[in-house]
Formats: C-alpha cells, structure tokens, sequence
C-alpha cells in the first residue's frame, strides 16, 4: 500500500528539487500509519525533515509537496496536520489491490527478496544431550524454528544447525550415571547413588540397555570403584569415578559413553523432528576436537600473543579486546574448556562462508557473548557478523504451581509431554508470544481451551470459518468468485475497506520480524487479523443472494484466509479448514 503514495511523493520531491525548491531528496522515503483512520491512511514527516534545509516553515513546505503530487486513482485527499504532518487518504481501489495481490501470489504472498539470498547460519537449541529436551528448551526450537522461516521469506539463505557437545565434562558425568544405574540393577553399588549425578529415570533406562548389550562385562570396574561418599568435594569425587571408569574399562568406556549419548540424542532428534524443527546440520563438538580445529584455533590465538600460561594452564588475553576477565583455553591437565571449543566452531563457522552467524543462546550464557567476540577480533574475524539474541526459558504452571525443570534431578516436564498434552500448534505459537529476551509463562490451562481466549484457536478458527462459508455456499447452491475474480468495486463498506487495509501491514510485518528478529510480530499480527475478521463477519452478511456482491466478499474473505494461513505456516502452526 505505501507504493500507493511513495510514487507520487517521490515524484513531487524530484520535481521541487527541480525547481530549487528543496536542496536534496532522501535516499529513503518513510511512512507512517495514524494510530486513528480519521487522521489518514498513511503520513509523512518529509516536510519537516527538509524544512529548515529549504529554509521555509514546514506547514508551507507541506503546502507546495501537494501542490507537486501528481493525479493518482490511488491517493484521494490529502490534508496537512500539525505542525507539517501530511496525512494521505486512499481510494476504495488501493485496498481493492491487496485482494488481487493475494489471489495471484497466494503461498508467497508477504514475501520479498530483501535478503538477497545472503547466507545466514542459525544455530539453536543445541543441548547438551545429557536428558530429554524439556519444555524450557521447547522456547529455542520454536523461536529458532519460526525467525528461520521468516528469514527465507524474506529472501535469506537459511542453514540451520544444532551443535552437539558430545566431548565435555557433563557426557562423562552421563556416562559414570549410566554406570552407576548398571551396577545398582545387578547389586553392585556399594553406596547410595550421588545427588551430583544424572538420576532421571531415563538412565535407569539406558543402563538396562547397556546390560542388554553387553551383559556383566563391565563389572569388573567395581572391584576398585573409589569411595565417593567418602570424599567431601561432590565434583572431584565424581571426577575421580570418571578416572576409574575411563582407565578400567578401557575401550568399553567408549561404549558406556555412546551408550548414553546415542539414546538421548536420537530422542532430541526425533522430539525436534515432530515439533516441526529441522535442521540441515548436526554438528558434533567431539568431531571438532578430533579435527583438530581446537588445536589450529589455539595455536593461532598463541602465535598472535594473545595468550599466557598461569598455574600450568593456557590463558586468553579477552580483557584486551573488552572482556571483564581473562580466560582459560587449556587446563593444567591438558584437557581444552568448553571455551576453546566454541572458539574453534565459531572461526569454523565463517570459514565456511557464511555472511552472517546467529546464535541463540539461553539467558544464562550472556557471559560468554563478550568472550566469543573477543576470540574472533583476536583472530582477525569481523565479530559484528557475530550476532547472539539470548532466549529465556519459558516457566511452566499448572495453574497456581510452577513446574520444576531441573535435568539433573530429573524433575521435569519433557517437551515430547507438553507436546502430547496441548499439542504442536499450541506450543509452536505459545513459545513466540513474547520476545525472546523476556520471561514467558506458559499458561498450559489455557493453551487448551477451545475459546477466543486461547489466541491460536482464535485465528485458526477464522481460517476454518472463510471453508465452512465457502461449503455453505456450495451447498445452498450458490455460485462461489472465480479464482481469479477481479469485480471488487462493490467493496465499499469501511469495515471491509479496513480489513483489505489489514491484510496489506502482512508484508510490512513479515519484513519487520525478520529485521529486528522477533516472530511474535506475526503472533500479534495474526490475532488481529483474525478479531477484525471476526469482527467484519459478525456484522456483515456474506452470503448475500446479489452474486456480484457475494463473490466480492467471499474474495475477500479467502484473502483473509491465506494471509493466516501464511503467518502461521511461518510459525510453524497449521492452518485448518475445519474445526
């Protein structure tokens, strides 16, 4: 709709500078939509952007840019307001526009080439696969699952991936868990099983595989298991078991290790896979070390000075790029921190071409931001192409009572059960209700109820009404639009005119998400779409018996109906037509 008054203006403003009027035309004209309709359709501020350049007031501005538009079907009054406002006022035909704009591109109706198929890498959700995916990592999927849509809609080459940490500390704390739940089925656990460990039932579960598999093989390493009640430092004794099952077991430590992490992991695939979350990438850290990609990394870091030894262990000089503290690359031990390793997939990730790199990160991780931009200026990298949005965990209730999302514990509630509970369109629109940055209850009582109040029922409702209209009519017999029905004139009422002026802010909304990376624009979007065309169906008769008019309205109305159709396919919710 703002090409409707961008042409002319444009022209206007060219034909001023012409004159002298004006001293320049902006590289880039903005509009703007009054809060109220009575105050216009669109407005701008050109006038007194330029005023003081042109050296006249800008209401006499104002005056002279009307003057210079040029006649257009489009644009039916104008009025100035304020102290230069010009606000514009459009023809019934300029909302009559945005239906045949819809019929032809139908799917891709919203979507522009703005991203010039820049190549943009998005990583999300990446857990730690040590336990299922609960309903707090369930906010990241569906976040980054929706800005990746929205993204490609709007012409960005999109390559989404989850970066496995398959070779830290916490898949060995795993490993000596399942280890631990393997000895106790057979009676073997000489002591009670350790709060600092992985107790979900699940492990149980992956130990009794693990007996499956390889029978009381792995006993053995029982007979010297070190005594952790013993030891008062709940991580060094945990560390000591960790020791002994790598040096007793031997080869079969690799296979207590898979044990665990090929479970869990195939369960977060599947899980992601049913929420409508996919990706082109599994990327697995341990790959990464064995690359020697962590090595390349440090030595590079090393021979550009930007590192020290301290207490036997290798340090990165961050504070020197802007970081509050230095830090740790190589323990004294030998053994790479989880920070090095990210340093490494960070520089990887740009070698691999990638224009731009988004990672979304739970609220938690804000302190690493400063670190892993600091370890790409010290390599030589452009860390703006670094962009991090940090996603908060959604807080679950059941009604008054928060529920506990602890992995460790195992007290939590799975994603997979939230799922089989409210169900993916309920969850997928649930999840982008908020910006990702702010805390987000998910109100699990009212994700199921079948009522305007629950916002997703609400829109898909409107999407199911425009088919059971359309099967009404068929049914009455009456005649349905062509599909390429072009008779619109009769669409004069202002609450139609207002629905046809909402379907066109979809694209300027479309385009809006991507740019400040916030899929709840659409969420928003979609509600009011839908409560105007309930709104506009409530009042209105549609199928009337003149067939011109009819055909008009029900054109309308399935234009209505693939603009949500296509806001929530963006949102990875599904558009039905019956309900």
């Amino acid at each position: 709709m703002k090409a409707f008054v961008l042409q002319p203006l444009q022209e206007a403003l060219n034909d001023l500078l012409q004159q002298g009027v004006i001293p320049e035309v902006p590289a880039q004209l903005e509009l703007d939509r009054p809060k109220q309709v009575e105050h216009g359709h669109l407005a701008s501020n050109i006038a007194l952007l330029l005023a003081k350049k042109a050296g006249r007031k800008p209401r006499d501005l104002a005056d002279a840019i009307i003057a210079a538009l040029p006649a257009s079907s489009w644009i039916v009054r104008t009025e100035i307001a304020g102290p230069g406002f010009i606000n514009f006022f459009l023809s019934p035909a300029a909302f009559h526009a945005v239906i045949h704009k819809i019929q032809i591109e139908q799917n891709q109706f919203g979507s522009n080439q703005r991203g010039g198929q820049q190549k943009l890498q998005l990583e999300f959700v990446s857990a730690n696969p040590t336990g299922p995916l609960h309903v707090g990592h369930g906010r990241g999927a569906a976040y980054g699952a929706s800005l990746a849509n929205i993204l490609r809609f709007n012409g960005y080459d999109i390559f989404c991936e989850y970066y496995v940490n398959d070779a830290g500390r916490q898949m060995d704390i795993l490993a000596a868990s399942v280890y631990m739940r393997y000895l106790e089925a057979a009676g073997l656990l000489p002591w009670p099983f350790p709060d600092n460990s992985y107790r979900g039932a699940y492990v149980r579960e992956i130990a009794a595989q693990l007996r499956v598999q390889c029978g009381d093989r792995m006993e053995h390493a029982a007979a010297s298991i070190p005594n952790l009640p013993a030891m008062k430092d709940a991580d060094a004794a945990v560390d000591a078991l960790i020791a002994h099952l790598k040096q007793s077991l031997g080869n079969d430590y690799r296979v207590l290790h898979s044990a665990g992490l090929d479970e869990i992991l195939n369960d977060i695939r599947n899980d992601l896979e049913q929420f409508g979350v996919h990706y082109e990438r599994w990327y697995s850290e341990r790959q990464l070390v064995d690359s020697g990609a962590v090595d390349r990394a440090t030595a590079e870091l090393e021979a550009a000075g930007h590192c020290y030894i301290q207490d036997g262990a290798l340090w990165f000089r961050s504070t020197t790029f802007g970081d509050d503290k230095d830090r740790v690359l190589r323990r004294e031990n030998g053994a790479y921190t989880y920070f090095a390793s990210d340093v490494a997939y960070h520089a990887e990730k740009f070698a691999r071409g990638f224009t731009h790199v988004v990672d979304m990160w739970g609220a938690d991780h804000h302190g690493y931001v400063p670190r892993v931009k600091a370890a790409l200026q010290a390599l030589a990298l452009d860390d703006e192409k670094l962009e991090v949005v940090l996603v908060q965990f959604a807080i679950l209730y059941r009604g008054a009572e928060k529920v506990s999302m602890s992995t460790r514990a195992g007290e939590f509630v799975t994603l997979r059960e939230l799922r089989e509970e409210v169900g993916n369109d309920a969850a997928r629109f649930f999840y982008v209700l908020r910006r990702a940055d702010q805390h987000l209850d998910f109100d699990l009582d009212l994700a199921k109820k079948h009522s305007e109040e629950n916002p997703v029922f609400y829109i898909q409702y409107a999407h199911a009404r425009v088919y059971s209209m359309l099967r009404q009519a068929t049914e009455k017999g009456l005649s349905l639009p062509a599909e390429n029905e072009r008779a619109l004139d009769c669409l004069q009422d202002s609450r139609e005119l207002a629905l046809a002026d909402a379907l066109w802010r979809f694209p300027e909304v479309v385009h809006s998400a991507a740019r400040d990376r916030e899929p709840h624009q659409i969420a928003f979007y979609l509600r009011d779409l839908a409560a105007a065309f309930h709104t506009y169906y409530n009042s209105t008769k549609i199928l009337v018996e003149e067939a011109s008019l009819r055909h008009a309205r029900l054109t309308l109305c399935k234009g209505v109906a693939q603009t949500i159709a296509n806001g929530l396919k963006l949102l990875g919710v599904s558009a039905p037509e019956q309900m």
